[in-house]
């Protein structure tokens, strides 16, 4: 137990000093932190869905997408420039306050989860991550094309101007001045994001070792089985769509306020399949598994930028660096995948007896 406690002591110390230290590099680096922290949110919330209950879902993106632009939406000037009426009633402009708009994103992206769960709680498998990747994408596309004959998305342009986090009237988008001592926006930023992913680890954990978790798990295991022993599949499988996507919907109102843009293009079939492969290459239904899966593969391509570059200038720019750096991230996957089948920090496998020697036969 002693143990546990320094350790956490000493990683909770390292976590607070390392945007100290690493914006001594420039503040891009503290910005591909705090996107790392960002995608931990999201691979958390997914690994209810996957890891916990083994609902394979590829649209787990359309929430993220619906948090985002419930908080884009409420905290910019848009709607008071296209809707005299919202104009005529808040005339200093719809300046939704942060304690309000996110519950909202996620009790819709709450909403939308339940929404989705209720037309497939039959489905398992391939057809299940058919139907949510299609899911997915009917959001983008709404998003894309809710410009006429009412302009609600703006469209392709996206939503600009969004106001920046502000809670009690300390606003994260502004440099806090402690005496001689600034810490910039970025690493305000990066601050609130790691708070919520420890509440948030917090929460999963809970829920992993409560009656809830161990349903989601027999259910994961074997359907029929769970049934059988008086669990209600219908309503375990709707709460793991639900709890996963209020992940989804916190994060991307997240996400449009450190942004001050959100566009369809952020919210791709890619992303999807990125917040996946941050769960599987984790390890599925292991906390540490998840957030190491989530930090390497959010942080991975920017690190890879620095490669690539100086790889394309020694062939004489024959490759392309964009290519280049996909390749790279997907031979890191490819590898991760036959050393560590199960994951980077899989689940230990409990109930499972120890294998021993082999007797000769005679």
């Amino acid at each position: 137990m002693k143990n546990k406690v320094f350790v956490f002591l000493v990683c909770a110390v390292l976590l607070l000093a390392l945007p100290i230290f690493a914006q001594q590099f420039g503040q891009g680096w503290v910005r591909i932190l705090a996107l790392a922290l960002l995608y931990v949110l999201l691979a958390l919330g997914l690994n209810i869905v996957v890891g916990y209950a083994g609902l394979l879902d590829l649209g787990f993106v359309a929430f993220y997408a619906v948090g985002a632009y419930m908080y884009a939406l409420l905290a910019s000037p848009h709607l008071t420039e296209n809707f005299e009426w919202i104009a005529g009633v808040f005339p200093q402009g719809l300046h939704t306050p942060v304690w309000l708009v996110i519950p909202l994103a996620a009790g819709l992206a709450a909403t939308a989860g339940v929404l989705l769960g209720t037309p497939v709680l039959k489905l398992r498998g391939d057809y299940l991550a058919i139907v949510t990747l299609g899911f997915g994408e009917i959001i983008r596309v709404f998003l894309n094309n809710l410009e006429h004959p009412v302009n609600i998305t703006n469209g392709p342009r996206g939503l600009d101007r969004i106001d920046s986090m502000n809670l009690f009237g300390f606003s994260f988008g502004r440099t806090l001045e402690i005496g001689n001592f600034s810490l910039p926006s970025v690493t305000l930023y990066y601050y609130l994001f790691l708070l919520l992913v420890v509440v948030s680890v917090v929460i999963c954990h809970r829920l992993e070792t409560s009656r809830i978790g161990r349903a989601w798990m027999a259910i994961r295991e074997d359907e029929i089985a769970a049934k059988a022993m008086g669990i209600n599949t219908r309503n375990m499988k709707l709460l793991a769509f639900g709890m996963g996507a209020t992940f989804g919907g916190v994060s991307g109102s997240m996400f449009a306020a450190f942004q001050g843009f959100v566009s369809p293009e952020s919210f791709s079939l890619m992303e999807s399949i990125m917040i996946v492969a941050m769960v599987v290459l984790g390890g599925i239904g292991h906390l540490p598994g998840v957030i190491l899966g989530a930090v390497m593969l959010a942080a991975l391509p920017e690190v890879l930028r620095y490669v690539a570059g100086p790889l394309q200038q020694a062939t004489g720019g024959r490759l392309d660096a964009s290519i280049l750096r996909q390749l790279l991230i997907a031979s890191a996957m490819i590898s991760i995948m036959l050393l560590r089948p199960r994951g980077l920090w899989p689940s230990p496998e409990h109930g499972k007896a120890a294998p021993g020697p082999v007797n000769p036969a005679g």
